[in-house]
């Protein structure tokens, strides 16, 4: 007998909770490390001379890696678990952060950020394989929310350390510092997780709470399968569309508050991290929102795609940022479509466990996550281009404000209902 909300929740364990906490935390230290790179860019590009042209082809390379690693973990975490491949994951995005420290011009620099790309694109498939190891399907969405949250956080701890530790030291040092984050909690995680069939902390009222939706297959899908299925292009079409907003946001913001706004490396730290504390907030408004209506009756493609709406909604409004003057409402607007991105993410990031097998998971995340990362190349390309021609924002916050609304618009088209797929007899139309 399943136990009831509410009630249940009482009575159940609630150790799933920590390996949230550890995904959140991970997410975070993914995110310093990534968002290094956005924030010391002025410095950079004052080192070294470098264009914006330049500084997209760094970009370019961590994403094209991005997008090969995304497809092999997925698999990895498909094959040997959540353990086993965020383990992988991290040494190799560790060591490649640290090497940062190491470079010298555009080419190091870029074969760092390739390495990076590789180890950090295991992140999100070990995650929501984790999620959807530890948590039914009315909280995954919520437990999603919650460690994508940390990607929030981590970007907004970046801009508020990172300049610290440059006046403190220099650029080179902070990247040794911080990779120091990544080996402590590579120790806590050999430690502490388990599969919740093997976790000694899990007791049965807590591991039936897990187990309550209906079994599905554990048998391993090939892609060769998946990609004739019209539910895993919903979810990597979304992701090639929202993908790469979220990668400007990422790399080009902290540029463009310190040149549009006159700022420097003491004072464009605090914008830049109140824009990642709305953000952080919108993560896991989205996640609670459609968990809530699926608590209360509504069916899962409701939840999901209501919120998805209102999410791409409040987007909008960044078109107009660039003849916004004041800095902290041009940082309310950025961080009103932050927010929606992170919004619409977590309950993007749910499509795969909510129609998909166990078995099909990790590889379906993957696949969109390399959709995605190749969204994001060309995003980075661009920017790089028309920045250099026309030193104008413009057109990119255009794309950035039209980008969710269409993505909607691709999932709903491909899978109306979000129905659970049968791979045994799944359509390939």
């Amino acid at each position: 007998m399943k136990p009831k909300a509410g009630q249940g929740e009482v009575r159940v364990g609630r150790y799933r909770w920590v390996v949230v906490a550890l995904l959140f935390a991970a997410t975070a230290i993914n995110y310093i490390d990534r968002q290094m790179i956005g924030v010391l860019k002025p410095t950079l590009a004052a080192e070294f001379n470098w264009s914006e042209s330049d500084f997209a082809g760094i970009v370019f390379w961590f994403q094209v890696a991005y997008a090969i690693g995304y497809l092999s973990f997925g698999k990895v975490v498909d094959m040997f678990g959540a353990r086993l491949g965020y383990i992988v994951a991290i040494v190799i995005w560790t060591v490649s952060h640290m090497a940062h420290g190491f470079a010298t011009g555009v080419v190091s620099f870029a074969v760092a950020r390739f390495g990076l790309g590789v180890g950090e694109s295991g992140n999100f498939p070990a995650g929501i394989r984790a999620v959807t190891d530890w948590f039914p399907q009315k909280e995954r969405a919520f437990a999603i929310g919650l460690f994508n949250a940390g990607a929030n956080v981590g970007a907004i701890i970046t801009p508020l350390l990172v300049p610290l530790l440059v006046l403190w030291f220099d650029w080179r040092m902070a990247f040794f510092v911080t990779g120091l984050f990544g080996i402590v909690w590579l120790a806590v995680w050999w430690m502490v997780y388990r599969h919740p069939n093997e976790h000694p902390r899990v007791g049965a009222a807590e591991l039936a709470w897990i187990r309550q939706d209906p079994a599905d297959p554990v048998e391993k899908i090939g892609w060769a399968r998946l990609l004739g299925v019209k539910e895993t292009w919903a979810y990597a079409l979304g992701k090639f569309l929202i993908d790469p907003i979220w990668w400007f946001f990422l790399f080009w913001l902290p540029g463009y508050l310190f040149e549009r706004y006159d700022l420097d490396l003491k004072t464009f730290g605090l914008p830049l991290a109140a824009i990642y504390l709305i953000s952080d907030l919108g993560s896991v408004a989205g996640g609670w929102l459609s968990s809530r209506l699926i608590k209360g009756g509504r069916t899962p493609n409701f939840a999901r795609k209501v919120t998805m709406l209102i999410c791409a909604v409040c987007v909008l409004p960044i078109w107009f940022v660039q003849s916004v003057d004041n800095v902290w409402i041009a940082v309310l607007v950025i961080g009103l479509a932050t927010a929606a991105h992170q919004a619409f993410s977590a309950n993007l990031y749910t499509l795969p466990s909510d129609v998909f097998p166990r078995g099909a998971v990790g590889s379906v995340v993957g696949i969109g996550g390399t959709v995605g990362a190749f969204g994001g190349m060309g995003m980075a390309l661009f920017a790089g281009y028309i920045l250099d021609a026309t030193h104008s924002y413009e057109v990119l916050f255009a794309i950035c404000a039209s980008a969710y609304l269409l993505a909607l618009l691709v999932v709903h088209v491909l899978s109306p209902r979000l129905a659970p797929v049968r791979m045994s007899s799944a359509s390939v139309g």
